[in-house]
C-alpha cells in the first residue's frame, strides 16, 4: 500500500486527491506545520533528506516532488485514466500545464508570500511581483476560456497539479477578476474525490468549499 507523508496546508493535498480519483487504497501519515514558523517538522527528514512534503513510499521506493509523484502514480496505477491520448493536442497541453504549475505559476505566489513577511523592506519588489501574478493568472484564465479543463474537455492529472496554484492564488490575492479560475476552483472542490481527500488529509486552509 502507498504511504503518503502528508503535511497540512501543502501540495500533498493534491496527491491525496489524485489517489481518490484513481480509487486507490493508501495510508496517510500526517505531519503538522510549526504554528509559529509554518515550517514542516523535523520528523519529515527521516523520510526524505529535504524534509518536505509530499513524499510517498511504495515498497522500497521513496519519492518526493509533487509533480514527479503525480506523474508516477498515473503512469504506474492510472491505466490510462486522467491522461490524454498519446500524440493528441490535449497531450501537449497536458504536458505544458503539468510543468507550468511549479515552473511558472508558483514562483510569483511564493515571492509574494515570503516578501510579505518583510514589511516595508519589500516595497520595491511589490509592483513586479504583483504584475507577474496578474500575468500568470490572466494566462490561466484565458486557457480556461477555451476549455473547461486545462488540457481540454476532460479532467486530467494536469488539473490536479494546477489545483494548488489556483487555490494559493485564491487565498492570497483573490480571483474576483478571474471568473474562469473561480469556476474551476468551485468545480474541483465540489468533486466527491476532492471531498474525500479533505476528510483523509484533515483541515485545509485553501478549501473554500469547506469555509
Amino acid at each position: 500500500m502507498i504511504e503518503v507523508h502528508h503535511l497540512n496546508n501543502s501540495r500533498s493535498q493534491r496527491v491525496l486527491w489524485l489517489l481518490e480519483e484513481l480509487g486507490m487504497d493508501y495510508k496517510v501519515i500526517r505531519y503538522e506545520r510549526d504554528p509559529k514558523t509554518n515550517f514542516a517538522p523535523a520528523e519529515l527528514k527521516a523520510i526524505h533528506p529535504l524534509g518536505k512534503s509530499p513524499v510517498i513510499r511504495e515498497g522500497e521506493l521513496v519519492l518526493a516532488e509533487s509533480g514527479a509523484i503525480v506523474e508516477y502514480l498515473v503512469q504506474r496505477h492510472g491505466h490510462g485514466r486522467l491522461v490524454p491520448p498519446e500524440g493528441s493536442a490535449e497531450a501537449v497541453r497536458y504536458l505544458h500545464w503539468m510543468h507550468f504549475a511549479e515552473g511558472s505559476a508558483m514562483l510569483p505566489i511564493l515571492l509574494k508570500l515570503y516578501t510579505g513577511r518583510l514589511g516595508d523592506a519589500a516595497a520595491p519588489l511589490k509592483p513586479r511581483i504583483d504584475g507577474e501574478i496578474a500575468a500568470v493568472l490572466s494566462y490561466m484564465e484565458g486557457a480556461l476560456a477555451r476549455y473547461p479543463w486545462f488540457a481540454g474537455e476532460d479532467l486530467t492529472a494536469a488539473d490536479i497539479q494546477m489545483s494548488f496554484p489556483v487555490e494559493a492564488a485564491a487565498r492570497m490575492v483573490g480571483l474576483a477578476r478571474f471568473p474562469n479560475l473561480e469556476r474551476f476552483l468551485k468545480t474541483i472542490q465540489a468533486r466527491p474525490g476532492y471531498r474525500r481527500a479533505i476528510e483523509r488529509g484533515g483541515p485545509y486552509q485553501f478549501d473554500q468549499a469547506g469555509e
